[in-house]
């Protein structure tokens, strides 16, 4: 079942399909898909960052199948932490995928803005609000100073708190968005104002699905109504360069999410 160019934005998913390391996994999606979001962490105990000879390969499998990747910088950064070192050490684990990433033919790079771990922005004062906003203005002005990469190929993600405080930053630096319906409706944030107001910023959309409290899930698991106010609105739009991401995490989910897929080719 291949979703591979039907679409008018490039069709995606995670590189954790199936229960494999990164490259089994991209070269069971090549033919599938237009772009896989590559998830990359590294940590004390584990790191799945790719040796120099796989990164080679992953650069070879997307010229041999048209492949785009979407590259999800690491979850465990706090560019609105703050301490000063803890967010210097957030954008130096950045920059280390950047150049892991460099050569690789990239539609994005999705970002979170986080406070630290565990921390519930939602709680928190407006002095607390202005804090995270300078942090973040720190952070991002550090990140970009660093690279050559274009400041529209970083894209925020929407997460649990609104996205409108971190706004400001997103359109002083001329990034771009990572517009993720599935937050939007586990959160219970209102999905067709968000994409009134973001959607022209957004160069990749997270689809998935929740079930028994979770997200993350299948897209069968959507709101048919809210699908298909997505659907509309990509197509109205029209970018071939924007990327869809299925977000999920196994074939099942996958295959389910490519079944509903499906009922919109013409």
């Amino acid at each position: 079942m291949s979703c591979k160019q039907r679409f008018p934005f490039r069709f995606g998913t995670t590189s954790y399909i199936i229960p494999a390391d990164i490259i089994p996994n991209v070269e069971f999606l090549k033919d599938k898909v237009d772009d896989i979001e590559l998830v990359l962490f590294e940590s004390d105990e584990f790191s799945n960052l790719p040796s120099a000879s796989d990164m080679q390969k992953l650069a070879h499998l997307a010229e041999e199948s048209a492949l785009t990747y979407s590259v999800h910088l690491p979850l465990d950064v706090y560019f609105g932490h703050p301490d000063r070192d803890e967010r210097e050490r957030s954008v130096s684990k950045c920059l280390k995928i950047i150049e892991l990433t460099c050569n690789l033919p990239k539609s994005a790079y999705v970002m979170h803005f986080e406070a630290g771990p565990g921390i519930d922005i939602n709680s928190f004062s407006f002095d607390q609000q202005s804090l995270f906003i300078e942090a973040l203005h720190d952070s991002v002005a550090m990140l970009l100073g660093a690279t050559d990469e274009a400041a529209s190929t970083f894209c925020a993600e929407n997460l649990n708190y609104p996205f409108e405080l971190v706004w400001p930053v997103v359109e002083e630096f001329a990034l771009s968005v990572t517009l993720d319906v599935g937050h939007l409706e586990y959160y219970g944030f209102p999905t067709q104002h968000y994409f009134e107001r973001y959607l022209h910023r957004a160069r990749v959309l997270h689809m998935h699905g929740s079930h028994d409290g979770k997200d993350h899930h299948s897209i069968s698991f959507m709101k048919p109504e809210v699908l298909d106010m997505v659907m509309k609105a990509l197509a109205d739009q029209n970018e071939e360069g924007r990327v869809m991401t299925m977000e999920i995490f196994s074939q099942e989910d996958f295959l389910s999410s490519c079944s509903i897929m499906q009922r919109f080719l013409s």
